[in-house]
């Protein structure tokens, strides 16, 4: 019987059916094209070696490209070594430049599997790139994973609780009165008005600067808060936003640089080299994104999750327009 169609309905995100892959093709199905998409580029992420090798030797170019990358490359970001090693027996080139110069194969090296591919002579990671491959594992390690869904926070370079609460104008909480109020939102923040509670935040110094938070809600992210606290140095901000998912930006002495990033998200193809490699070495990892975005090295979780070492009450003002 003739496929239907492209030949892929029902395939979902399972790819990893071998013998099913095979007898769609022998029955007619597109090897280029599943709605819109290409199929090699499926398996190399949700496929399995054998799904991925029965594609790649019927496809009319092993290096084709999708989003401006090859599979080769999904299967280097996605850390599926079996698949990648399925590309490049193929004849996928790992050294082929696509985002932000780099190539499947150097991107490899700074990641769990350094040895995937033979290095040509000349080809490894600069000192700072190989810092930051060794930076990561011990900073995810560090932060973990925890529920921070609704949170807010600004990772800053080089400056502590202090200078943070100086640049943004900020009222310690220190009044008994103010500290009840502050527990009271602590135990359910969202029972109290948000245009109230978005006036306090926790401040926190970690080695390589300081993290401004709300386990609540966005302000740390907040225009004005970032044009402040980034005053001759640079921040990230957070807000872990539980309708659209995390959304990241950017701000450097004093000028919002960037917004509504996706950090834990895929690179961009107009990324730089060093957020290309950021997105490869922070997947599904937003919070560790931000910290080492601003070069922030802390020990623990704490700065995230509380209790920060000062609470702090935000003047009355428009954040918005810096």
């Amino acid at each position: 019987m003739a496929a239907q169609g492209d030949g892929w309905s029902g395939m979902g995100g399972n790819w990893t059916d071998a013998d099913d892959i095979r007898r769609r093709l022998d029955q007619g199905a597109d090897p280029d094209d599943c709605n819109g998409s290409r199929p090699l580029h499926r398996a190399a992420v949700f496929g399995s070696a054998e799904a991925v090798a029965e594609l790649a030797r019927r496809v009319a170019d092993v290096d084709a490209l999708e989003e401006g990358v090859t599979a080769l490359w999904e299967a280097v970001m996605s850390r599926k070594p079996a698949n990648a090693r399925a590309l490049a027996a193929a004849g996928a080139d790992p050294w082929r430049p696509s985002l932000g110069g780099w190539s499947p194969g150097r991107l490899s090296l700074a990641g769990p599997t350094p040895e995937l591919f033979p290095a040509p002579d000349g080809v490894s990671l600069s000192d700072t790139e190989r810092a930051a491959a060794q930076e990561a594992p011990r900073l995810t390690a560090a932060l973990g994973e925890f529920y921070y869904d609704g949170t807010g926070l600004a990772c800053v370079a080089g400056i502590d609780v202090a200078e943070a609460v100086r640049r943004l104008e900020a009222t310690p909480v220190v009044d008994d009165s103010l500290l009840g109020v502050l527990n009271e939102l602590l135990e359910d923040p969202y029972a109290h008005d948000m245009h109230e509670s978005l006036h306090i935040v926790g401040v926190t110094s970690v080695l390589g600067g300081c993290v401004v938070t709300q386990p609540w809600g966005y302000a740390p992210q907040m225009p004005g808060v970032l044009a402040r606290l980034s005053a001759g140095t640079l921040c990230y901000g957070l807000y872990a936003n539980p309708k659209s998912g995390n959304q990241g930006s950017i701000a450097r002495n004093g000028i919002i640089e960037a917004w509504d990033l996706h950090p834990g998200g895929e690179p961009d193809e107009d990324d730089t080299s060093e957020q290309v490699l950021a997105a490869y070495l922070y997947q599904h990892s937003a919070v560790a994104y931000a910290f080492a975005f601003a070069g922030l090295r802390p020990v623990d979780r704490c700065a995230v999750t509380g209790p920060p070492d000062v609470w702090a009450e935000l003047p009355r003002r428009d954040y918005w327009s810096h």
